[in-house]
């Protein structure tokens, strides 16, 4: 599993950056989206969807505790 340092502080994450972050497919990315145990992304054009990297950052640290 990553870390949040791995991550900028801010910004926004495309789902295949994110598979890499994070050791995992993109499909495994989705399928937690699906099952709302993931954050949601933002669509920002027909073609472009993104997460919040502080969304990611927060729910990476949540796993560590967990």
């Amino acid at each position: 599993m990553a870390t949040a340092t791995e991550l900028p502080q801010t910004g926004y994450i495309r789902v295949a950056l994110l598979a890499l972050v994070l050791s995992t497919s993109r499909s495994t990315i989705w399928r937690w989206v699906k099952k709302e145990a993931f954050p949601q992304p933002i669509k920002l054009s027909a073609g472009v969807t993104v997460w919040r990297v502080e969304d990611v950052r927060a729910w990476i640290e949540a796993k560590e505790v967990a």
